[in-house]
């Protein structure tokens, strides 16, 4: 299906809100009312086609906790904060933070613990999350002004799990596909949908996910992970390999006005059987964190990730599978990101 570029999505324009009083005229409802503003003079950082990748010398078992799931927090740490560092030339995590964060924002962080629903075994994990959020309020966030959101699987990255505990007064939740508060809107033609409160209720948004391939799509990453994990009926949105939904739903000024950041946890990815934890052998070491303010250039580099332990391994490609992630395609001729593999300007490190 070809999309032609545009900013504004067909059907969103008007929706009756209702009226104010009997007889009173309806309020027509345009989509300017659910775009999000940065706070007044603060233009957020953006890195067109950056990736930063940093890993940990040594072995991964080294800067792994003993179960060798979740990574030492010291380490997950010292990850983040240098690819937030060399991402934005900044000194430390704090002054990175505040090149895509000002203290007057109302800050989401959208995680994704599908695959950890049993055991924490392969999600965003909280070793990760912590310093994130704690960068946030070092900006000068407000603590209430902070919300860390899932769909139902918070759990799966350990926030709220007894001593997992984030700095008091920030919120979480799980949506559950049942909190969204704003009229039905036609963002792929013939199905109309909602985003959730948390990210309506935000500013500005952090992305935090993990490369993975995935039954329907071929590959989930940064797009899906705010698509589907944040509207109020993700399983409409599956047919023709999710593809070209996930690009539409995240093409939608409500998305695009509000998403600042995208971290990946990628200590460990997962080449097969995705994007629940079904078999552990698909899921493998890869020791690494990498950022972006490109969710396009991010997932074009993690698909190819993705395709190359399969090839290793003498799997077919997402295309032989016949899942292949065309919705990276139509997501860049939408310009919201770079899509060419060749093009994305990957910058890896070492520590």
């Amino acid at each position: 299906m070809q999309i032609a570029r545009r900013h504004w999505v067909q059907g969103a324009a008007a929706v009756g809100l209702g009226a104010a009083g009997l007889g009173a005229p309806r309020r027509a409802f345009a989509v300017e009312d659910l775009v999000a503003s940065p706070p007044a003079g603060f233009v957020p950082a953006s890195y067109p086609g950056r990736v930063v990748k940093v890993e940990k010398s040594g072995d991964f078992a080294s800067m792994m906790q003993p179960n060798q799931l979740w990574p030492k927090p010291e380490i997950a740490r010292a990850l983040l904060e240098r690819a937030m560092t060399e991402l934005t030339g900044s000194p430390n995590l704090v002054a990175a933070m505040r090149k895509v964060i000002h203290p007057e924002d109302r800050v989401a962080i959208k995680p994704n613990g599908i695959a950890g629903q049993v055991g924490a075994t392969m999600a965003v994990n909280f070793e990760l999350i912590l310093p994130l959020v704690e960068a946030v309020i070092a900006v000068g966030v407000k603590p209430e002004n902070v919300m860390v959101y899932e769909q139902y699987y918070l759990t799966g990255c350990r926030v709220g799990v007894k001593g997992y505990d984030l700095p008091k007064g920030v919120k979480t939740a799980n949506h559950g596909n049942a909190n969204h508060p704003m009229p039905r809107i036609a963002v792929y033609p013939g199905i109309r949908t909602r985003y959730c409160k948390q990210l309506l209720d935000a500013t500005a948004v952090i992305d935090m996910t993990q490369i993975k391939d995935h039954s329907i799509c071929g590959y989930t990453g940064t797009l899906k992970n705010i698509t589907h994990g944040t509207i109020d009926n993700p399983e409409e949105h599956h047919a023709t390999h999710a593809s070209p939904h996930i690009a539409l739903l995240y093409n939608h000024p409500i998305v695009t006005s509000r998403v600042r950041l995208h971290v990946t946890d990628a200590f460990k990815i997962m080449y097969d059987k995705g994007p629940l934890d079904k078999d552990p052998a698909t899921r493998i070491p890869h020791g690494a964190v990498y950022v972006s303010t490109d969710p396009v250039a991010m997932d074009v580099f993690g698909a190819s990730l993705v395709e190359k332990e399969r090839k290793e391994r003498g799997l077919p490609t997402l295309t032989e599978a016949r899942r292949p992630a065309r919705y990276l395609e139509t997501a860049a001729d939408l310009g919201l990101g770079v899509g060419r593999l060749d093009a994305v300007r990957l910058r890896s490190f070492v520590v």
